[in-house]
């Protein structure tokens, strides 16, 4: 089971109620049967989630750069 990382799991701590229950709207059904069955808490899951769509948003930004790069060169 994936742990999340401390940073994410103080900035999950400081979220306000409607930014947790946006980020929980996002959340993958592996994640919320985590916080169904009481295997982690909410800002656990919520860190987890962080975590996942902080590294979703750098490898897009990454392909958009190779994808304006390429576009450039030709």
């Amino acid at each position: 089971m994936r742990k999340p990382a401390e940073a994410y799991l103080e900035i999950a701590k400081q979220l306000s109620e409607e930014e947790t229950e946006r980020l929980m709207a996002r959340m993958r059904t592996k994640l919320m049967r985590r916080l169904e069955d009481k295997k982690m808490g909410v800002a656990e899951v919520v860190a987890i989630q962080l975590e996942i769509e902080e590294e979703e948003l750098r490898e897009w930004r990454a392909r958009m750069a190779e994808i304006r790069k390429k576009s450039k060169s030709k």
